[in-house]
């Protein structure tokens, strides 16, 4: 388990045994209906950590199709792999371009949208200038 989803699992923890222990100090007649609430945030929370991974993925899906249609209007004829950076440090909405014709060379592009994509880091290989590259985008 990395560090981050220890430390989110932590939280909501204490978080719910906080909200739990208020719900029982409540008087008497609204005790039942704050339990309810309570429990109904906690399921609501445990929710969240199960479809988060998938729903993650489906945006990922999504922003690759969209990378993909941007790359083949701005380089046709080329070939590229487009894949992402793993591990829960990095942002999963910016996805890794290698392009076939230039070995080494890795393109870091944003997808917010169908019109709003763009190279936000590029990685040059071997000592050379990022100017260098084939795909370079200013």
């Amino acid at each position: 388990m990395h560090p981050i989803t220890a430390i989110e699992i932590i939280f909501s923890v204490v978080f719910v045994l906080i909200i739990f222990g208020v719900a029982l100090f409540l008087p008497r007649k609204i005790r039942r209906s704050g339990l309810i609430i309570v429990s109904s945030i906690t399921v609501l929370l445990l929710l969240s950590f199960a479809i988060r991974p998938y729903w993650i993925d489906y945006q990922v899906s999504r922003k690759t199709e969209k990378l993909n249609h941007y790359l083949e209007e701005k380089y046709p004829n080329q070939e590229w792999e487009i894949s992402r950076q793993a591990g829960r440090q990095y942002n999963p909405y910016h996805l890794q371009v290698r392009f076939k014709n230039e070995e080494g060379w890795i393109y870091i592009y944003s997808v917010v949208n169908e019109k709003k994509i763009h190279q936000s880091v590029w990685v040059p290989s071997g000592g050379n200038s990022f100017e260098e590259g084939k795909h370079y985008e200013k």
